[in-house]
């Protein structure tokens, strides 16, 4: 079989991965640049076929970026370390609850209004790290005891996690407010202006193209990057290497001087910081956080975003949290027979994840397996060595 006859049997996904792995690292900055300024220009420039008639498009893309944020951070845990975390919604709901409970007039624990970093201007920025640490925190507590059992065991005590979370924000009512939920949490006072007292990142600021939910996806996207080149970083380094060595087999990689449990512990502190993070951001632009966010339901949502993409392939876990987001958006008010196909969006994913088990059980990008801090030195010296092998 030719080469050219070989790339014609491939997959869309890996014709775009060989391409991508081919080009410099100066190249993929560009088009990644070209990319991203692509997707913060759509809210403006939205194309036709891709407007969702229901709803707010802006609204659209600022949920893709809150969920494109966990993506991430479950596939650090799932894609990277291997390990099958079904309770990721739990640290979620932790970022969200530590901005809500500071920042809210319905919780205890507000810190408003007392000057220092918590002015109504700047309340969320300065909640942003403390999310952060604490989710991350909740990560090493819940990880310490638990990531010494592997499997299927695993993954129900991180299911047990995230129902624990949100069964203690529904009952701790002299806290959380129970089901209640804690409203007018704080968010950016950034553009203030006569016609927008409350700045851009308001409810307020509801008409045009750049209403709130544009920037809020805009907010969404330069932390999607920053955390981009973190991970990516992580994934070159001595700590990403070993998290691929612990998903592939963790008793040889054992043996071979990789101390699993904490590389799988940095894994899971990472995620869960990340997850946190997104959860701030959620509870910044909804300004009202209850438990019925964080069921069950959403977390196997934010799980086959990643089981979409493409378990391990930072890019492809974005796009399938595009898909997990856009669909149902995009077909909500949208009758067929006389049923809303936004309502069946459940049965669409089911169908999806059975037929690309079945057909392309790696997701639509999987990741390419290689030794990343080495592989384009090792390409040069086998170039020196033998061209045909290089070429090969």
């Amino acid at each position: 079989m030719t080469h050219r006859t070989a790339e014609h049997l491939l997959a869309p996904g890996d014709v775009l991965r060989r391409w991508w792995s081919e080009r410099t690292r100066v190249q993929k900055w560009g088009f990644g640049a070209l990319a991203f300024g692509a997707l913060a220009l759509l809210p403006l420039y939205t194309p036709p076929f891709l407007d969702t008639p229901g709803i707010s498009f802006g609204g659209t893309m600022a949920q893709f970026a809150m969920v494109a944020i966990i993506a991430i951070g479950l596939n650090v845990v799932v894609g990277q370390a291997g390990l099958l975390d079904l309770g990721y919604v739990g640290f979620y709901a932790v970022g969200a609850y530590t901005v809500a409970l500071l920042t809210s007039p319905d919780s205890p624990w507000n810190r408003m209004g007392e000057g220092g970093l918590f002015t109504e201007k700047w309340a969320w920025l300065a909640c942003l790290p403390i999310a952060m640490a604490i989710t991350a925190l909740s990560g090493l507590i819940l990880g310490t005891p638990t990531l010494r059992v592997r499997g299927d065991y695993l993954a129900i005590v991180t299911l047990g996690f995230g129902e624990i979370i949100r069964l203690l924000a529904d009952n701790l009512a002299g806290v959380t407010n129970g089901p209640r939920g804690l409203n007018q949490v704080a968010y950016p006072r950034i553009g203030e202006t006569d016609k927008l007292p409350n700045g851009v990142f308001s409810s307020g600021n509801s008409s045009g193209a750049a209403n709130y939910g544009t920037w809020w996806f805009w907010l969404g996207l330069t932390l999607i990057v920053a955390i981009l080149m973190l991970v990516g970083n992580l994934e070159r380094s001595r700590v990403g290497r070993a998290w691929v060595a612990v998903r592939e087999d963790e008793d040889a990689a054992e043996v071979m001087g990789v101390n699993a449990f904490r590389f799988k512990l940095w894994a899971f502190v990472i995620g869960a910081a990340i997850g946190g993070l997104s959860g701030a951001l959620y509870a910044g632009q909804v300004q009202y956080v209850a438990p019925p966010t964080f069921n069950i339901i959403n977390s196997m949502l934010f799980l086959c975003a990643v089981v979409l993409g493409g378990q391990g392939n930072k890019l492809g876990v974005i796009f399938g949290a595009f898909v997990i987001v856009y669909l149902p958006n995009r077909l909500l008010g949208v009758e067929f027979l006389g049923i809303n196909l936004g309502d069946l969006k459940y049965l669409f994913f089911g169908l999806a994840l059975v037929v690309l088990m079945i057909f392309r059980p790696q997701g639509l990008f999987p990741v390419r397996q290689q030794l990343l801090a080495y592989a384009k030195s090792a390409r040069a010296l086998l170039s020196r060595a033998d061209p045909r092998k290089a070429a090969s």
